[in-house]
C-alpha cells in the first residue's frame, strides 16, 4: 500500500522515507526490466570506454520516477508545491527534454539536432517565467545592481543550456553521472530543507531515489547506461531546480549552491571546451579528452576515477553547507580552494596525458 502522499506536506521523516523508498523500488524494477528487454544498445566504438553492447536508456526509470512523484505531489501534495505556473513550467519542460532526448537515443541524431532540442526546452522553461532576475551583490556596489533585467534572460539561458551539455559530456564512465547526481541532489535537499523549503527538497530526494535505482545496475559494473534521456534530464533538472529554490520556493536558497555542488563537472567541461577550441579542434565532434577520460586512459579504472569524482563532489557538498552560513557575496570565496585544486589536477593530468601520447 502506498504511503499517504498528503503527509508530504507535513514534516514527517517516515512519510518522506517511505515515499523515497517506493520511488527507488519503482526505478530499480524498471531498470531490471530494461536490462532484459530493451533493444536500444550502445555499440562500442573507438571513443567508447566499454567493450560490450550495453542497454542505454536507463534514464527512462529516472524520468518516470520523477514524473510519478510530480504527479502525486500535484494531486495530493497540497501546499508543498510551488505556484502552479512555475510547477507546470518546470515539469512540462523537463518532460519535453526527456522525450526529445529519448528520440535522440533511439535515432542517434547528430549533435546540432540535439543542441536544437536542448535550446527548445530551455526557451520553454523561460517562457513560464523561471528566470534568474536577481544577483547576489553587495549593497551600494558601483556599476552592479541586484536586479539583472535583460541580463537575467541571457544568464538563465546559458546556465541551463550549459548544464544540460556539461552533464551529458560528463556521462562517460560507470557511476560518474549517476553518483554525482545523487551526491549533489542529496546535499541540495538537505540545504533547502534546513532553509525551510516546501518543494525543492522533495524534488531533490526524488532525484536521489530515482537515480539510486539506476546506479545499482550501472556501478561498479555497467549493465545499463542512462543515455541522453538520463544525462540531459539530470542536467536540465539540476540547473532549473536551484532557480526555483532561490526565487519561488520558501527556502530562497542561494543560487551559488548548485554551481559549487557541481563545480568539478562545470570546470572539466569548460576547460576541455576552451582547450579544444584554442587547439583548433572541432568542438562539436565526439572525443575522449575530458580530464576524467584522460585520467581513465592513463590506466586508472572506472571505479577509481568515479570514486575520486564522488569524493570531490562530497567535499564540495560539505563546503556548500558551510557556504550558506556566510553572508552575501563573500560566499564566492568558497570557490577559490576548489578552483586551485582543479588547476593543480589539470596540470598533473595534462602533463601525464601528453607524456603518454594521449593528446
Amino acid at each position: 500500500m502506498l504511503p499517504d502522499i498528503a503527509s508530504l506536506a507535513m514534516p514527517s521523516a517516515v512519510g518522506h522515507l517511505l515515499f523515497a523508498v517506493m520511488l527507488f523500488c519503482v526505478s530499480a524494477a524498471i531498470n531490471s526490466y530494461l536490462i532484459r528487454r530493451t533493444r536500444v544498445l550502445d555499440i562500442p566504438n573507438g571513443r567508447s570506454s566499454h567493450v560490450h553492447p550495453t542497454p542505454t536508456i536507463g534514464g527512462i526509470a529516472i524520468v518516470f520516477t520523477f514524473f510519478l512523484s510530480m504527479l502525486l505531489l500535484y494531486l495530493f501534495g497540497g501546499k508543498v508545491i510551488i505556484a502552479e505556473r512555475f510547477f507546470l513550467g518546470f515539469t512540462c519542460s523537463a518532460l519535453l527534454i526527456a522525450g526529445m532526448s529519448l528520440y535522440d537515443d533511439v535515432q542517434q541524431n547528430p549533435f546540432y539536432i540535439r543542441l536544437i532540442t536542448h535550446t527548445v526546452a530551455v526557451v520553454m522553461v523561460m517562457a513560464f517565467g523561471i528566470i534568474i532576475h536577481r544577483a547576489e551583490v553587495p549593497p551600494n556596489l558601483p556599476f552592479f545592481k541586484a536586479s539583472l533585467g535583460l541580463l537575467g534572460y541571457g544568464l538563465t539561458f546559458w546556465w541551463i543550456l550549459g548544464m544540460i551539455n556539461a552533464y551529458n559530456f560528463m556521462d562517460g564512465l560507470n557511476g560518474m553521472a549517476g553518483g554525482t547526481a545523487i551526491i549533489a541532489a542529496a546535499f541540495f535537499g538537505i540545504i533547502t530543507y534546513l532553509q525551510g523549503s516546501n518543494f525543492a527538497y522533495i524534488v531533490s530526494y526524488t532525484l536521489v531515489a530515482g537515480v539510486a535505482g539506476f546506479l545499482i545496475f550501472n556501478f561498479p559494473r555497467g549493465k545499463l547506461f542512462m543515455g541522453d534521456i538520463g544525462s540531459t534530464f539530470l542536467g536540465f533538472t539540476l540547473a532549473t531546480l536551484p532557480i526555483i529554490a532561490s526565487l519561488y520556493d520558501n527556502a530562497h536558497t542561494s543560487l551559488l549552491v548548485m554551481p559549487l555542488l557541481l563545480f568539478h563537472f562545470i570546470y572539466d567541461t569548460f576547460f576541455t571546451f576552451l582547450r579544444r577550441l584554442f587547439a583548433g579542434e572541432n568542438v562539436f565532434m565526439a572525443h575522449r579528452s575530458h580530464l576524467y577520460q584522460l585520467f581513465n586512459r592513463l590506466g586508472y579504472t572506472h571505479f577509481k576515477v568515479t570514486i575520486f569524482y564522488w569524493f570531490i563532489g562530497t567535499i564540495q557538498g560539505i563546503a556548500a553547507m558551510w557556504m550558506i552560513t556566510i553572508p552575501g557575496p563573500k560566499r564566492l570565496l568558497i570557490f577559490l580552494p576548489f578552483l586551485f585544486f582543479q588547476i593543480c589536477y589539470t596540470l598533473v593530468i595534462m602533463h601525464h596525458a601528453r607524456k603518454g601520447g594521449l593528446l
